[in-house]
């Protein structure tokens, strides 16, 4: 019996699948960007933890495996068409990651609609500097994990601590039974503020060991009655358990006092420093004492894909950033303002459906976000197969941010978007690569720094 991850390269699947593989289960595995010869370095890694890569065409499954897939898996995957054939069972991602984390004795989550990856990649640091060793499964590459792709901590024994990025955006959340869950924000991305305070809610009064919650979220503030034991924070609220004061952006990062004592971060922002404060709570919720775990946090390095600049050619930066939401979006944009340089920014939004719900906080964060002289560039919207309603488009984003005085130009492929990059970039600009879950966004970057030089 084998365990198999269809889409195994994903941010959600992989570090699963190698959690598996390092307690000596079978593993295998077929993704799309396999099979196109994408991102070579990370299937080649996979290979190398012993996990087996088949076509994703159904002919690695076999009598006896377990089928892993995400909850967007739609039942025309070859894969899913063997399984079903084989009479194999399919098990959700979420479904198996639950069973993993609620076997742990100390189990961490990390929820709420943006900073999950930060936050999560945040504790487990912690945890491990401080000697806890815990395992960690998260949906970013963590700079400070040599353990797989980085998107996992291994803990080298059982130790019984886990943490996890815990998603809402399917309901998951609700299979966890975490002894600390940690409640960074909500706001609309997938579901209704109505659906979204009843899975918060019940997520933050179930722990065994108590609950953080951010004050400076006004829905998250709203259902913190629920938690039994909360452990607040808050960059405005002297008020909060957790209380940053004195927030100053450096060259290469971010400094502030927490509890009357000097820190320095290694990564930018205001919402890093809220970030770390989120993470240094839970901490202290399993033992670990604050100024321990602030002190901890100095060695951070922070997760790919964040604000991370990937290289400069000809006095032009090149930044590749998992912005997708109108909170990461107007977070990332806010830090890069604190620097100097022209902005050319590149949006790439995931699916009609995200982009029909989002619409309206997209554009006034770009409209708020970016200043004169600034660009948005976006090309279509990304399609990845499926039953969907394209009902919406790139050019209204574009058409009402430029309506709304801020420079906005619609492509219509992403290689149009870095012809203009190529050839309108100037020295002192800073190129912005904004998208979800899609490593090819990196490799564009790259590209782009390439073809600059």
């Amino acid at each position: 019996m084998a365990f198999f991850f269809c889409g195994i390269g994903g941010s959600g699947m992989s570090p699963l699948a190698q959690i598996m593989a390092s307690s000596g289960a079978a593993v295998k595995g077929s993704d799309r960007a396999y099979d196109n010869g994408q991102s070579k370095e990370k299937f080649t890694k996979l290979q190398g933890l012993g996990i087996t890569l088949f076509p994703q065409d159904g002919s690695g499954l076999e009598t006896g495996d377990i089928l892993v897939v995400s909850s967007a898996v739609e039942d025309t995957i070859p894969d899913v068409k063997a399984a079903k054939a084989l009479n194999l069972n399919i098990m959700k991602r979420a479904e198996l990651l639950a069973t993993l984390f609620n076997q742990a004795e100390t189990g961490i989550a990390v929820g709420g609609t943006s900073g999950k990856s930060s936050v999560t990649a945040m504790v487990g640091h912690i945890l491990k500097e401080c000697g806890k060793q815990p395992d960690v499964i998260n949906g970013a590459v963590m700079k400070n994990s040599t353990d797989g792709l980085g998107n996992v901590m291994l803990s080298k024994g059982n130790s019984g601590v886990m943490a996890i990025e815990a998603d809402e955006s399917d309901g998951s959340i609700a299979l966890y039974k975490p002894a600390v869950s940690v409640l960074l924000n909500i706001s609309e991305d997938h579901k209704s503020f109505e659906e979204l305070y009843q899975l918060f809610g019940d997520f933050i009064a179930a722990p065994k060991l108590g609950a953080v919650i951010n004050l400076d979220c006004p829905h998250s503030a709203k259902i913190a009655t629920r938690a039994k034991n909360a452990k607040t924070f808050s960059l405005t609220n002297r008020n909060a358990d957790f209380y940053a004061e004195n927030i100053t952006p450096t060259a290469s990062g971010v400094t502030f006092q927490l509890k009357n004592t000097a820190y320095t971060l290694l990564v930018p922002g205001k919402h890093n420093v809220a970030n770390a404060l989120a993470a240094i709570a839970a901490a202290t919720l399993v033992g670990v004492e604050t100024h321990a775990a602030a002190t901890a946090m100095q060695k951070f390095q922070g997760v790919k894909r964040r604000l991370e600049t990937l290289g400069t050619s000809k006095n032009i930066t090149v930044i590749d950033d998992f912005g997708h939401n109108p909170d990461k979006i107007t977070a990332g944009l806010n830090t890069l303002q604190e620097h100097a340089g022209r902005l050319l920014v590149m949006f790439q939004p995931h699916g009609f459906a995200p982009t029909r719900m989002m619409k309206k906080g997209l554009i006034e964060a770009f409209v708020s976000g970016l200043k004169k002289g600034d660009m948005l560039l976006m090309p279509e919207i990304y399609y990845a197969g499926g039953t969907t309603t394209k009902d919406i488009s790139s050019k209204d984003v574009t058409d009402a941010v430029d309506t709304g005085g801020k420079s906005a130009k619609f492509f219509n492929t992403r290689a149009d978007v870095g012809d203009f990059v190529v050839s309108h970039a100037q020295q002192g600009d800073r190129f912005v690569i904004m998208g979800a879950r899609d490593d090819t966004l990196t490799d564009f970057g790259y590209d782009i720094l390439n073809r600059l030089k």
